[in-house]
């Protein structure tokens, strides 16, 4: 099993970049995928999820409206478009699965199944 994030970089404020979570090993039938963020010196927060349950999704309130999170069954991937980026957006992403779930939605105090390595995001002022 394997969760790799991809398409970090460095971005001016205002900018944009989509980052992306292969995920190999499963499929995303029945899992959430989650992405969760850690900027330095501060304890990793959960930024948005996404469940095959029932296709819901959650945004954490710092980037609604900016994020947007989706998925694509055919590649096996998840995908998180963030816009109008911050300077205090900086931090590693990870994704992160749950599962295999039953229940809708998703919980981010959940213990994660599986972990990526992280990518990391640097936004400038």
């Amino acid at each position: 099993v394997q969760l790799v994030e991809s398409g970090g970089g460095l971005v001016q404020a205002g900018g944009s970049l989509r980052l992306s979570c292969v995920v190999s090993g499963f499929t995303l039938d029945n899992y959430a995928i989650y992405w969760f963020r850690q900027a330095p010196g501060k304890e990793r927060e959960g930024v948005s999820c996404i469940s095959s349950v029932d296709a819901s999704t959650h945004y954490e309130d710092s980037v609604k409206g900016r994020f947007t999170i989706s998925s694509d069954y055919g590649k096996n991937t998840v995908y998180l478009e963030m816009n109008s980026l911050k300077p205090e957006d900086t931090a590693v992403y990870y994704c992160a699965a749950e599962g295999p779930i039953l229940r809708s939605g998703c919980r981010y105090s959940a213990i994660m199944d599986f972990w990526g390595k992280g990518t990391l995001v640097t936004v400038t002022s």
